[in-house]
C-alpha cells in the first residue's frame, strides 16, 4: 500500500481557499454529498466565508509540503464535518490522514472528550475511513433527505478520546 503524502492542516482562509474548494464541488449532488443541506447551489465564496465565520467552528485546509491545497475539514461543537479531498488527490489515503489530523486537533488541542459526525449511509469510502479510525455508529436516521427522488439516510457516529486509534 502506498503511504499517503504528508499533510498539514492550516486555518481555512476564505479569500484564498474558497475558490479552490468550490472547484472541488462541481455540482449540486456533490454539494449535498459534501455538506448536506447547509449550503445552496451554486456554492459561492460568500457562503463559504459565512460558514468559516460561524461561532464555534474551526475550519482547516489540508496542504501538501509545498502548500498545495489537497483537502478541507471542520470541527464545530464537537462535530467533525465538511471532510473533502481534492478530486485529483483521491485514492491515496489522504482522507484517512486528514480525518486523523482533525481528530488529533479535537482531542489534543481542543480537549474534546468525544467527536461526533454524520455520514450518508451510501458513502462507503468515508464510512471505511471513520470505522478504521475507531468511530462507531450510534444511530441511523432513515430518509433524512430526498435527492433526485432517492431517499438518503445518515449514520451518526462517534469516537471517544479513550477509543481513538491512529
Amino acid at each position: 500500500m502506498k503511504l499517503p503524502q504528508p499533510l498539514t492542516l492550516r486555518p481555512f482562509r476564505p479569500a484564498d481557499d474558497a475558490p479552490v474548494l468550490r472547484s472541488w464541488v462541481p455540482g449540486p449532488l456533490d454539494l449535498m454529498t459534501w455538506a448536506g443541506p447547509h449550503f445552496t447551489w451554486p456554492l459561492d465564496d460568500a457562503q463559504l466565508a459565512a460558514y468559516a465565520a460561524e461561532p464555534g467552528r474551526r475550519t482547516w485546509t489540508a496542504v501538501s509540503p509545498d502548500g498545495t491545497p489537497l483537502g478541507h475539514v471542520s470541527l464545530a461543537d464537537g462535530r467533525l464535518g465538511r471532510v473533502l479531498i481534492a478530486p485529483g488527490a483521491r485514492g491515496r489515503g489522504l482522507g484517512r490522514r486528514l480525518v486523523s489530523l482533525a481528530v488529533s486537533l479535537g482531542f489534543d488541542e481542543l480537549a474534546l472528550t468525544e467527536i461526533g459526525l454524520g455520514v450518508w449511509t451510501h458513502n462507503t469510502a468515508a464510512l471505511r475511513i471513520y470505522e478504521k479510525l475507531g468511530f462507531r455508529t450510534t444511530e441511523t436516521l432513515e430518509a433524512v433527505e430526498t435527492v433526485d427522488g432517492v431517499p438518503w439516510s445518515v449514520h451518526r457516529m462517534r469516537l471517544t478520546a479513550s477509543d481513538r486509534r491512529q
